[in-house]
């Protein structure tokens, strides 16, 4: 998933010449969702800087609106997912986003019929997940709780005098702009495999700084982001995952970086809060920014150089994005594209993702010593 809000700089409304096709494949849907910024709205409620310092003045004047047992709930919902390894209200969009997500009544009756209306097509999903199903269940009366507390408190009409007007002005701009870019193409040539050509875009108001993917060729991004991030994060959301994160390939991968050190002190020093506190998480992730990068590339438009990115987003953890990047490049890849599944099944069984070859590759694209790849994070 796409993390930071990043710097935008003027787009490049036309795809370079040897992309020039008769038509384009991607179908774009703009919208907005009262629903799913009811949960995103959790992110900053819960005080937590990554997450409020975007909404210190909606917070003064909303937080006050909520019982203190509706916080309660909000806290140790919070508690559990970062127990689990997880954030909150990304994980709750997902499962929430295989039914009707247009109001927060709709998630109140999605809510009490959970096993009917939310389990069929999240367990059908590629995200399926017994065990995070299975907290989500746990943690069904006090999101009840949470979500009739945000009614009582009168979200849907605080939420309108903030939204309604911007999402609507941003829907007329995107249109336009979207219809000329052929996202989709580009992510068939690199994945090796067909996708629906729908990208559904749901504008929120509470999500910074997360652009996060849901179930279907669907993702979230704040209302304020401009056209080069809104490309960006679509160029990037509807990658997840590359391929099955529970096959075959995705098990060799993890295999040879297990046992390499730099991932096992990224993981043991990175903060938390910034996500990816998994190893096949960070498998995930960064295949999908090696190849946005790459997709932003070869539509003309770069929102950040490759090596600046991966120095400063999320405190320089994406070494291996940076590698798989270098590796794809390297390979022509980025040209001739491919079966991304069977290129990363060799690069792993090759040799390939082992340290001496993806971390000489990622410090060619970062400018960085190899040794010096990863600086343990100052904490205070």
């Amino acid at each position: 998933m796409l993390r930071r809000t990043l710097l935008a700089t003027a787009l490049a409304l036309l795809a370079a010449p040897a992309l020039a096709q008769t038509s384009i494949r991607t179908r774009w849907v703009v919208k907005s969702s009262e629903g799913l910024d009811a949960i995103a709205i959790l992110g900053p409620l819960s005080g937590k800087p990554f997450y409020a310092r975007y909404y210190e003045s909606e917070m003064a004047a909303f937080k006050p609106r909520l019982s203190a047992p509706v916080v309660e709930a909000i806290m140790s919902l919070h508690a559990e997912a970062d127990a689990a390894g997880g954030l909150l209200w990304p994980g709750l969009t997902l499962v929430f986003s295989g039914g009707p997500t247009a109001t927060l009544g709709d998630l109140l009756a999605s809510l009490d019929a959970a096993e009917t209306v939310l389990k069929p097509p999240f367990q059908a999903s590629v995200y399926w997940d017994e065990a995070d199903w299975g907290r989500f269940l746990a943690g069904r009366d006090r999101l009840r709780l949470v979500l009739t507390g945000l009614r009582d408190a009168g979200f849907p009409e605080f939420r309108r005098g903030l939204a309604d007007t911007p999402a609507a002005r941003r829907i007329a701009e995107l249109n336009p702009l979207l219809a000329r870019l052929d996202i989709i193409a580009e992510q068939e040539r690199l994945l090796g495999r067909r996708l629906d050509p729908q990208i559904e875009i749901d504008l929120s108001w509470f999500c910074r700084p997360h652009g996060v993917k849901v179930q279907g060729q669907r993702f979230i991004a704040h209302v304020g982001a401009s056209d080069q991030v809104m490309v960006l994060t679509a160029a990037h959301e509807i990658l997840h995952p590359p391929f099955d994160m529970a096959g075959p390939t995705a098990k060799a991968c993890l295999a040879v970086l297990e046992k390499d050190a730099l991932f096992a002190r990224i993981l043991a020093e990175k903060d938390k809060g910034t996500g990816y506190n998994e190893l096949d998480g960070i498998l995930n992730e960064d295949t999908c920014q090696a190849l946005d990068q790459i997709i932003q590339e070869r539509l003309g438009y770069v929102v950040r150089p490759a090596a600046e990115r991966w120095t400063r987003n999320d405190q320089g953890m994406h070494i291996l994005a940076a590698g798989l990047y270098g590796l794809l490049k390297a390979d022509g890849y980025d040209r001739r594209g491919g079966d991304l599944e069977a290129w990363m099944s060799a690069a792993a069984r090759g040799g390939k993702l082992a340290p001496a070859s993806l971390h000489a590759a990622a410090a060619r694209v970062l400018g960085k010593p190899m040794d010096q790849l990863w600086v343990t994070p100052v904490k205070g």
